[in-house]
């Protein structure tokens, strides 16, 4: 009562691992449907560039873990980032402290989706908007994914396409029809050591 059996935790966590890689080489491969939500936490993705056909934008909630956020919704029909990097970063785990773990895709369309939708919280680098439509209703976009919509009366924009240079964000949860990454790399380490 009250000890850790060492052996079967080391067991658990081993077999979890493996099934984590597997659904990694399984998305890096365009076979699976992806997403993912970090439950009550957000997470951390860097890019070069992000060149992306069929967005739209607008504002909504992202509820998980018995918690609600307020979020941007971004939504693409097609993206690809350059030099790609994911961390997410969990302080004060039992035993071993703070972990980072970071999902990186280093080359020239290292990552890329098909019908991807963000829930963000922060965004920063330079945007470049093709034929943008800003300030319609949220509820009658047309350009991003299929289905895809705001409330109605709701502020949103879109355009045929959307570059993003220097890409920081920080999201709750992510989306896609499919996720295929080139070289991807996954690691676990001590300490914080975020994509940015």
């Amino acid at each position: 009562m009250g000890r850790t059996r060492w052996a079967r935790f080391a067991g658990v966590l081993g077999i979890g691992a493996v099934g984590a890689g597997a659904l990694l080489f399984g998305m890096s491969q365009g076979a699976l449907a992806a997403s993912f939500a970090v439950s009550g936490q957000d997470f951390k993705v860097s890019a070069d560039s992000l060149d992306g056909k069929g967005f739209v934008q607008f504002g909504g909630v992202d509820a998980g873990a018995g918690k609600v956020h307020v979020v941007a919704v971004s939504g693409f029909k097609t993206a690809s980032l350059n030099k790609f990097c994911q961390s997410v970063f969990v302080a004060n785990m039992p035993i071993v402290g703070d972990v980072t773990m970071r999902i990186t895709a280093d080359g020239v369309g290292g990552m890329s989706a098909d019908n991807l939708v963000v829930n963000l919280t922060d965004l920063s680098g330079d945007l470049e908007l093709g034929a943008p439509d800003i300030g319609v209703d949220a509820s009658k976009t047309t350009k991003g994914p299929d289905g895809l919509r705001g409330l109605p009366g709701s502020f949103g924009l879109q355009a045929d396409s959307a570059k993003i240079t220097g890409l920081k964000q920080t999201a709750w949860s992510t989306t896609a029809q499919t996720i295929r990454f080139k070289g991807m790399n996954l690691t676990i380490r001590q300490g914080q050591q975020e994509c940015f």
